[in-house]
Formats: structure tokens, C-alpha cells, sequence
């Protein structure tokens, strides 16, 4: 971790975990009490940001202690503070270094929290901040003789704040400023991520329905189109369809149109830029664009041929889901499918495979994502039910699509409910989206009379139209 001047958005690594520990060690301290009177402050989950020079660089998460001062949660109520190494440097004896006013750091270990907590209070330090031996950070308990007399906020950062912060103020200032915000039960990105979601499902069952003649399909397939080029190229060719068009003849690839050229750069130069700028604080906006532009294809390519693949392949999914979220833990001593989503252990480097929004009334900052299988699993069912509807010439009210796209936005708000009631801990949500989908389908089918023409049933036009793409 370093601190690059004008980084105000970045996320420490521990976030997630920290703010479980916190909530648990809150519960186990409301429910088991405390043996010192001194000792039952909430634990809270700490902001620490930091300037270097005057400008103001990253923040990184930490845990309060039970005793000693709590923390406002504005952070307008409370000074930057110098920060300074305690000499010693695991704080257990007087310092030599001068600790008056400052926000004082040692490392844990040789004596106890409540020691190390009155060595920097009575040296005039302001606040302590414990460096842990470890990545992860822990709840800072009540060992030792707590007194009333502790009135400084004591907090514990991971162990990457020694060396980054040693470097840092080797020739330069570092000051330090400690709260601990309130973090907001719904963050409104959630809104955009089910909108685009159901969006995309909804823009993939309909796309036919903006479909070309089947002369520039053919066309529009042999140059090999595919992506964001033929989600721009669709609906361009079907409002001129009738206009003239200027080709020209490219070596391998044949005779292309000017216009359908021009596309196909914009689409090039469109994700060289993303793939460049990736890291960049707006690199979401390219990747959703991207990511469902990719689906919409995907969902008119991949096309199910009956309800009895479905079910084989949304009960795979489901199982799938719960077993690298919930299970995986107890195997790999973290979840598998969060970590890849967050890019732990990569450096960041996430697999670009969700749709992701960055929080924005949070003040802890962050993303809140979704990931594409949570969109395509689901999208191959409802697509399906929107060609049966129409070749069987169903209404909208006795139809299954209508049905299935309600299902698919209740399965996604179950969903963020359930990230909710699970204090943020990942969610997944093919939990909810297959019994609010596989299941609207299966049992409004058996009370119609229709499961055993979903269950066999073969589109024909499937057939005419993509042969080979069932799967």
C-alpha cells in the first residue's frame, strides 16, 4: 500500500472483513457483557485518512477499541494530527520520541492494549494507532488494569501501514485524521445495477423485434460481427435499410461497408481505450457498456431449446453459486467468487466480468456489482419464454415472459435484501433469481396445463434462425 497524493477514493483491502469484525464483536459485546465498566465502548469501524505534505492522499480501514475514547462520526469535529513513531516502537515504555499532540504508532505485542494506551496518552499523544502483526485487523480487547484516566481514541491498522508509512515520512509530513462514519443501509447504485440488469434481459427478448432482413443478418455474420459492433450496427441497418450504402473490399475479410467499417474502428478504439484506462476511477461506464453489449449478443446466440435444459442448467447454476460463495470459505479460508470479483490477492486486477457501480452516497467509497452469470442464466430462461409466447400467440396476461421479467426484478431486489440483512457479506444471487424465475415458470406452467409442451417443446424458428446456437 502507498499513499499517492490525490487518491481519495481508494478502499483498503480489509474493508469487507473489518466491518464484519466490527458488527460481531458489537453483538458478542451487547450480549456477553464486559468485565471492566471501562470496557464497553461499541467497536467501530475507523476511517483513517491521510495527508502528506498538506494534500490529501488514501484512506485505510481500522478498528476502535472497547475502551478509551469512541470516535465522532464527522470528521469536521475532529484535528489532523502529526503522526509519529513511538521509540520504542512497540510503546510499552515512555517514548523518546515526542509524541505532544501527535497521533502516536507502535506495533502489537511484548505488553498489553491498555499499557501501550497509557504509555502514549501520558507522553501527550492524541490518539493511538496499533499496527497489527497481520494483514487482517482484530478487535483490540480489554487486557490489563482499564482506568478511566484512558481518554484517547486506540485504534488497529493493518500491518502494511508500517513500511508504507516509514517510507512516506522518511521526507515528508504525514498527519492523520480518525472517524468513524456511518455507513448508509442502501446505497443508491444499487437502483442503476437493477435497472441495467433487468434492462439488458429485457433489451435481449425484445432485440429480434429490432431485427434486420435476413440479407444483411447473413452479411452482418459472414464479417464477423459481433459485440458492441452489431448492438450499433443493428439498429442503424434497419432504419436504413434502404439507403444506399458505399462497400469496399478488404484483403481476407472481403467487401465491407464504409459504414460498417467506421463501427468496427469506434468499437476498437472504444475498448483499447477502456483496456488502457481500466484502473481509472470511470473505467465502470466502458465496462458496463461493453459487458452488456457482449450479453445482449450472448443471449441472441445462446438460445435454450425447452424448459428441460433450463432446468438442467439453472439448478447447475444454482448449486454452483452457493457452493463458491457460502462453502467455498470453509475450504479456502475466504470466498472465492467475492475475491475474484474485488481482485484480492491481484492487486485490484478484478476479472471484468460484472456490471459494476460505484457507491455514491458512501462514504467509505467502493463498488456494488452484480455479475454477468446473474444476468445470463436467467436471460436464457426469460428470452426462451419470450419466443414461446410468441409463436404460441399468447397474450401478455396469459403469456410467461411478462411473468418472468417480474420474477427477475423481485429474484434482484431479494437479492440487495439479502446483502442487507447480511451486513454487505456477498450474496449469491442466483439464489434468489432461479426459484424467482425457474420457479414463476414451472408452476404457473403445471397450473395452465402447459409443462409438458414447455418440457419438449422445439422451436422452430430457433431452428431457421441459429442453427447451431442452442444449447
Amino acid at each position: 500500500m502507498s499513499f499517492p497524493l490525490g487518491n481519495r477514493r481508494r478502499v483498503s483491502a480489509t474493508l469487507p472483513f473489518s466491518f464484519l469484525v466490527a458488527l460481531s464483536f458489537a453483538v458478542a459485546a451487547i450480549a456477553g457483557g464486559s468485565k471492566s465498566p471501562y470496557c464497553n465502548n461499541p467497536v467501530q469501524l475507523a476511517m483513517v485518512k491521510i495527508w502528506v505534505d498538506g494534500d490529501e492522499g488514501e484512506y485505510l480501514a481500522g478498528l476502535t477499541a472497547s475502551f478509551g475514547a469512541t470516535l465522532p462520526e464527522e470528521k469536521n469535529k475532529v484535528p489532523k494530527l502529526p503522526a509519529v513513531f513511538s521509540n520504542p516502537l512497540n510503546g510499552c515504555s515512555s517514548s523518546s520520541s515526542k509524541l505532544s499532540g501527535s497521533a502516536a504508532l507502535s506495533v502489537r505485542g511484548d505488553c498489553d492494549f491498555v499499557t501501550k494506551a497509557k504509555v502514549a496518552q501520558s507522553g501527550g499523544a492524541q490518539a493511538l494507532l496499533v499496527i497489527n502483526d497481520k494483514e487482517e485487523i482484530e478487535q483490540i480487547d480489554c487486557s490489563g488494569d482499564v482506568s478511566p484516566n484512558i481518554s484517547i481514541p486506540v485504534v488497529m491498522v493493518p500491518k502494511s501501514v508500517r513500511d508504507d508509512l516509514t517510507k512516506t515520512m522518511a521526507n515528508k509530513r504525514v498527519e492523520l485524521l480518525l472517524y468513524a462514519p456511518t455507513r448508509p443501509i442502501v446505497d443508491i447504485s444499487v437502483v442503476f445495477l437493477w435497472a441495467m440488469s433487468v434492462g439488458t434481459v429485457f433489451t435481449a427478448s425484445l432485440w429480434q423485434e429490432f431485427g434486420i432482413s435476413e440479407q444483411t443478418e447473413k452479411r452482418l455474420n459472414e464479417s464477423s460481427s459481433k459485440g458492441m459492433h452489431n448492438i450499433i450496427m443493428t439498429p442503424v441497418t434497419r432504419k436504413c435499410r434502404n439507403c444506399p450504402q458505399k462497400t469496399v473490399r478488404l484483403p481476407v475479410i472481403g467487401e465491407v461497408s464504409v459504414l460498417s467499417l467506421g463501427v468496427f474502428l469506434f468499437c476498437v478504439i472504444f475498448a483499447v481505450a477502456w483496456a488502457v484506462h481500466r484502473r481509472a476511477s470511470y473505467s465502470w461506464v466502458g465496462q458496463n457498456i461493453l459487458g452488456i453489449c457482449m450479453m445482449i449478443n450472448v443471449l441472441q446466440l445462446a438460445r435454450l431449446p425447452n424448459i428441460k435444459v433450463a432446468t438442467v442448467l439453472l439448478c447447475l447454476a444454482f448449486f454452483y453459486d452457493i457452493f463458491w460463495v457460502f462453502i467455498s470459505p470453509l475450504i479456502f479460508q475466504q470466498s472465492v467468487m467475492i475475491a475474484v470479483a474485488k481482485g484480492k490477492n491481484t492487486g485490484g486486477e478484478a476479472i471484468p466480468m460484472l456490471l459494476r457501480v460505484p457507491r455514491l452516497i458512501d462514504p467509505w467509497g467502493g463498488y456494488n456489482m452484480i455479475g454477468f452469470g446473474d444476468i445470463l442464466f436467467p436471460g436464457l430462461l426469460i428470452t426462451f419464454t419470450y419466443r414461446f409466447d410468441r409463436e404460441s400467440k399468447k397474450s401478455m396476461g396469459k403469456g410467461y415472459f411478462v411473468w418472468l421479467m417480474v420474477g427477475y426484478g423481485f429474484g434482484l431486489f431479494l437479492t440487495y435484501l439479502g446483502l442487507y440483512l447480511m451486513n454487505g457479506n456477498g450474496q449469491p444471487a442466483l439464489l434468489y433469481l432461479v426459484p424467482c424465475t425457474l420457479g414463476v415458470t414451472v408452476v404457473l406452467a403445471a397450473i395452465r396445463g402447459d409443462l409438458k409442451a414447455l418440457w419438449g417443446y422445439s422451436s422452430k424458428s430457433s431452428a431457421m434462425i441459429n442453427p447451431t446456437a442452442e444449447v
